[in-house]
């Protein structure tokens, strides 16, 4: 092949690396817009069961910012993330935030209560024992999970694993001053 075809074929060959590097860049950029701009997902019409039996629908959460948290006694993160979870419900509580732990269903209720009581949680713990509200949170199967939600029940933020602190309370103080 004579040099001038090698030079054209090289050059041919960085214009369609180019253009292929732009229209990925105008994708990524599309992509990036609609998921920024589609309505955030809604938390589930769903009712919570407490452990003393009171009954809390999601509707009567609207208003506050809610952390849906799913969890096990036998969850070794769970556990260790708890005081945090305490400090934090501490801290947010008289601006308006609420937090519900939610127990796995093969969490026995027995022991959900106990860990409840020794530990003093102050937020609120339901019991989830057929697994519907885990399902109907995209279906949690691994804990710890939890789902920041705004003041109009839309889900803002899920956290798989034990969320940094730091970036936590940000969040929330955002979700609080919206």
């Amino acid at each position: 092949m004579p040099t001038s075809a090698r030079i054209n074929t090289a050059a041919r060959q960085r214009g369609a690396a180019k253009l292929a590097a732009i229209f990925a860049a105008v994708l990524l950029a599309a992509a990036g817009a609609w998921l920024a701009l589609a309505p955030a997902a809604k938390m589930p019409d769903t009712t919570f069961t407490s452990i003393e039996g009171e009954k809390i629908p999601a509707e009567s959460l609207r208003g506050k910012v809610v952390l849906v948290n799913f969890w096990a006694t036998s969850c070794t993160t769970c556990v260790k993330e708890m005081p945090m979870m305490v400090e934090t419900y501490k801290k947010y509580a008289p601006r308006g935030y609420e937090m519900i732990a939610v127990a796995m269903s093969y969490d026995p209720p027995n022991y959900v209560l106990n860990f409840a009581q020794s530990r003093q949680l102050p937020f609120k713990v339901a019991l989830d024992p057929m697994g519907e509200i885990a399902r109907s949170f995209d279906d949690v199967k691994l804990t710890p999970t939890s789902f920041l939600i705004d003041k109009q029940g839309r889900i803002i933020k899920r956290y798989l694993g034990e969320p940094d602190v730091a970036e936590f309370h940000a969040e929330i103080e955002k979700a609080l001053a919206g």
